[in-house]
């Protein structure tokens, strides 16, 4: 009975996986809000009404996909902000994090940059919930650095939201690249002013006496 119902539970989660993984393919050439449950259950082979036994409406599966497009991302960022020693090692690690994000998902990445503003609202609130999250592992992971001696909670999740900022507007700037007559030199073009504006930033806190200081 185990057995059968370990088969059972297998199936379902390919399916469910089917099913974002095809909507994520019509999605390239759409926004959510006009996508139609029919054209996913027909692209994946199943009836309509078999959709509801993985997602209650393509809303939930937006959510779904955000995750999927961001829910390691920001582990990753945080990983090497902590690992790395050296702000310029940091910034490269991170960066690089970012490209090759890009370049193992751009499906991904172009249904968040599209949806982040989209007219689906729990999938915008979705992505503002996981950039949320983004920010607040960055503020930790720069709590560790000795740049951040003396500063407050506050001026740290400012900074990091400046940093993520910057790095989701990077992913976004590569991906654009795709189209470019010379892709590759204008990904590098991009990644190397994501670290050059980053480096920018990092200068700026080495100098920055926080609101507390300066009132």
């Amino acid at each position: 009975m185990s057995h059968t119902v370990g088969v059972r539970q297998a199936q379902k989660q390919r399916t469910r996986q089917a099913l974002l993984d095809a909507a994520l393919g019509l999605l390239e050439e759409q926004s959510l809000s006009s996508l139609g449950l029919r054209e996913v259950t027909r692209t994946v082979g199943i009836a309509p009404t078999a959709f509801y036994r993985h997602f209650r409406d393509l809303g939930e599966l937006g959510v779904a996909l955000v995750e999927e497009a961001l829910g390691s991302l920001h582990a990753m960022v945080r990983t090497v902000l902590i690992e790395q020693a050296g702000v310029e090692a940091q910034i490269d690690s991170a960066v690089a994090v970012v490209d090759r994000h890009v370049r193992e998902y751009p499906a991904h990445v172009r249904f968040v940059a599209r949806e982040r503003h989209g007219g689906v609202r729990a999938v915008r609130q979705a992505i503002a919930g996981q950039l949320d999250r983004f920010g607040a592992e960055v503020a930790e992971a720069l709590t560790t650095q000795p740049t951040a001696q003396g500063w407050g909670a506050d001026d740290l999740r400012k900074l990091a939201d400046l940093f993520v900022d910057r790095l989701v507007t990077t992913a976004a700037a590569i991906l654009d690249t795709e189209d470019a007559e010379d892709a590759e030199a204008e990904r590098a073009r991009v990644v190397e002013a994501a670290r050059w504006q980053i480096r920018l930033i990092t200068i700026g806190q080495q100098h920055w006496r926080g609101e507390a200081e300066e009132g």
